[in-house]
């Protein structure tokens, strides 16, 4: 009996071992998901999305710790366009009642982020981080990002600003973490923080090429509450234009294109680009990641 006894316990403590490793292996999924809540004149409004680390790896990875830190929470839609909801690099000046520039580089340098973009250092070697993600989309050489995920309505997207006609070269660690290679274009690896969703009812796979789709909305209804809300608020004003004022902003005074470079300029002028900035904000509350 005490022999049967030592042996079930044995098979015992493999099933619960092989279970443990199970459990340990399943705690980065295939699909995390996220809440990002958003508020618009004191209602919040949760929106669910399903990301996808088989079609965007690294901008899921990046993205990811970028809520884990807190990063997106208190940020707003700073650029409410047609078919476009932009988020993520900017907050709400109540005061001033404009969009005030988070200071992306800064703050991420006390974070510890999976670094997958590096200015090009001497002999192959990896430069000096620059806190940007990889773009994983085919102009960068990425391929299979639309196979699993593609713009169509409530699809979750890593953005950039232009960086003009830069030949600007960087190094990226490719998706398993170890392939390095050198000569990629800044301009499609220089994604920060900013995100958009897109809401429109058509698909935009022309931008499949040039932007990281990594995740979309589980139940698009819930988005549609929060555009339904902001719709009865523009119906109430004289003009649907007054509910935005357009804004100029310098997207690279504060980018790390001056660690690659040493000027704070592409062609003799700071880059700009015109945001539509809600006058009555929808501040991203909070982002939280509620499967890993």
């Amino acid at each position: 009996m005490k022999k049967l006894h030592r042996v079930l316990s044995l098979a015992s403590a493999a099933v619960i071992s092989a279970a443990a490793i199970a459990m340990f292996t399943a705690c980065d999924s295939a699909a995390p998901e996220i809440t990002i809540t958003y508020s618009f004149l004191g209602e919040d409004y949760e929106v669910e999305y399903t990301l996808s680390r088989k079609g965007a790896p690294q901008t899921v990875q990046h993205f990811i710790e970028l809520a884990d830190a807190g990063y997106y929470d208190g940020t707003c839609i700073h650029d409410y366009a047609d078919s476009f909801l932009y988020g993520g690099a900017y907050t709400w000046d109540e005061t001033a009642k404009n969009i005030v520039e988070k200071d992306y580089y800064n703050i991420v340098k006390d974070l510890d982020l999976t670094q997958t973009v590096y200015t090009e250092g001497e002999s192959g070697q990896r430069g000096q981080p620059l806190y940007t993600v990889r773009g994983e989309f085919s102009a960068n050489g990425v391929e299979g990002n639309s196979k699993t995920l593609s713009h169509t309505q409530g699809a979750l997207v890593m953005y950039y600003t232009s960086k003009g006609d830069s030949s600007v070269r960087v190094g990226t660690v490719r998706s398993d973490g170890d392939e390095y290679q050198e000569g990629d274009p800044y301009k499609y690896n220089c994604a920060t923080s900013m995100f958009y969703t897109y809401t429109g009812t058509g698909s935009r796979t022309d931008l499949d090429s040039t932007y990281s789709v990594f995740g979309k909305t589980s139940d698009y209804d819930q988005m549609k509450e929060l555009l339904d809300a902001v719709q009865e608020y523009i119906d109430t004003l004289d003009s649907s234009e007054d509910f935005t004022k357009t804004e100029k902003y310098y997207v690279n005074e504060h980018d790390a294109y001056d660690a690659v470079t040493g000027t704070t300029t592409f062609s003799g002028e700071n880059i700009s680009a015109e945001y539509h900035v809600p006058v009555e904000p929808i501040v991203i509350k909070s982002v939280k990641v509620t499967k890993y």
